[in-house]
């Protein structure tokens, strides 16, 4: 059966004390928002439907990035859950199967849950996700009798018996598609909130001879965000499970909550990560590779067996073949590096190639931007660049060539030559002991004057 999502995300989220909508605020660099849209892919939706309202352009443009085929409706008017479902009408006129509400401060609802609620539509007509809360403060609560959900009581509406139920509403919904906008159809705001409430699809359906349940999970699934605070306590949620995987799968961490992960990051089984990395989006760790501690990580690719770090940075663009050995406080921004090459020292490389075996010495730079335009450094195989050579793009290095340390290249260097490219230096005799001496009096006799 065809299944169609429906997110909620229209809210302002005035408590995050932000410009920006609460459902574009990050957890492991991508928006809450793109957690939401991608709950529930083992189940293929064949539709997903955003509804947006404060931001709807910003909500849109991050969505449609994303996932071309998502689809925004706006709720120009916050009139309740109920209202802000409605809004999906138009996009599911016509669409046969099931639909399943969201919402987009709520990131952590598994697929393996949803997949619950999925099977339990075979013999109800309307799903409700619940959780048994330590805290059930003023949550909705549902009134079940059986393994039949007789009605949803908002906190507003509870009386001190319905208040002392545990078992709480966490909001999301799943229910044939027609029926569910049926149903909505029926709401009434006759309420505390004076808003049209989705929870009250269930008593209008078993009115009308519908079946409800609910499936339950873990309480930590159903977080909703709407706060910083909150926000911090996500981020540290998705950071501690993200880690405990790649620990399952092989990774070692020997300081595990010091690792900094992104939404997409890959690190292959036996692949050594020390503490206060940070990894950043697009990257990929295949391995067997070491990434040593305080390296910082974005829009690479990491090759077995290859070294980075400690202190190194790698930006987008990176290539590591395998063994190659980045060390401290070394710099690699779009740079395809060959098997078996060392940059190992205090060194910047951008737009470049460098071949198998290269030796690349301690300070080199890659002059690679002229002001306006970026140029490319391609040394060959075999190089031994010295220390503290400035490499003035464009210019080629060739195989098994040489650089002497701290020479400006400015020409290509054919295969196998050495290059020199410094001023020649000069010794006078006695010169520093007699300028020493003049410069001492000097200020020997300023300090007289004062």
């Amino acid at each position: 059966m065809a299944t169609a999502l429906i997110i909620l995300a229209a809210g302002r989220g005035t408590r995050m004390q932000s410009d920006l909508p609460k459902v574009l605020h990050p957890i492991a660099g991508v928006p809450m928002l793109i957690h939401a849209m991608d709950t529930g892919a083992s189940l293929a939706p064949a539709r997903k439907i955003i509804v947006a309202g404060h931001g709807a352009d910003m909500v849109r443009d991050v969505a449609k990035n994303w996932d071309a085929n998502a689809e925004i409706v706006v709720q120009s008017e916050q009139l309740g859950t109920g209202h802000a479902v409605a809004q999906a009408k138009e996009s599911l006129a016509g669409f046969e199967g099931d639909a399943i509400v969201l919402f987009g401060d709520t990131p952590f609802i598994s697929d393996e849950t949803l997949q619950r609620m999925s099977a339990a539509r075979k013999n109800h007509d309307i799903v409700i996700l619940g959780f048994v809360a330590a805290d059930p403060g003023r949550y909705g609560r549902l009134v079940m009798q059986g393994d039949e959900l007789s009605r949803i009581v908002e906190f507003n509406d509870a009386d001190a018996a319905t208040r002392d139920i545990n078992l709480c509403n966490s909001g999301v919904v799943c229910a044939d598609a027609e029926v569910l906008l049926d149903l909505i159809a029926a709401l009434k705001n006759d309420n505390a909130a004076g808003e049209f409430y989705l929870t009250d699809i269930v008593e209008i359906g078993r009115a009308r001879g519908l079946s409800a349940t609910a499936v339950t999970c873990d309480e930590s699934e159903t977080l909703g965000i709407n706060a910083r605070t909150e926000l911090a306590a996500a981020e540290e949620i998705w950071q501690s499970r993200k880690r405990a995987a790649l620990l399952r799968d092989g990774v070692t961490m020997p300081s595990p909550q010091s690792v900094h992960l992104h939404y997409d990051t890959i690190i292959g089984r036996d692949t050594l990560v020390e503490p206060n990395v940070v990894f950043g989006p697009s990257v990929t760790v295949e391995s067997g590779a070491t990434i040593r501690a305080f390296s910082h990580l974005e829009g690479c690719h990491v090759s077995r067996g290859a070294v980075v770090g400690p202190y190194a940075r790698l930006r987008p663009g990176a290539e590591l073949a395998e063994n190659v050995k980045i060390g401290n406080f070394v710099e690699v921004k779009n740079a395809q590096i060959a098997e078996g090459a060392k940059v190992n020292h205090l060194s910047y490389v951008g737009d470049a190639e460098i071949g198998s075996g290269s030796n690349v010495g301690a300070g080199v730079i890659t002059c690679n931007y002229d002001g306006v335009f970026k140029h490319k450094t391609t040394i060959g195989e075999r190089v031994f660049v010295g220390s503290n050579t400035m490499l003035v793009a464009p210019v080629t290095i060739g195989d098994d060539a040489m650089t002497a340390t701290g020479s400006v290249i400015t020409r290509d260097v054919p295969a196998g030559d050495l290059a020199v490219a410094r001023a020649r230096q000069e010794n006078k005799p006695g010169f520093a002991r007699r300028m020493f001496d003049k410069l001492r009096k000097l200020k020997a006799s300023q300090a007289k004057e004062t």
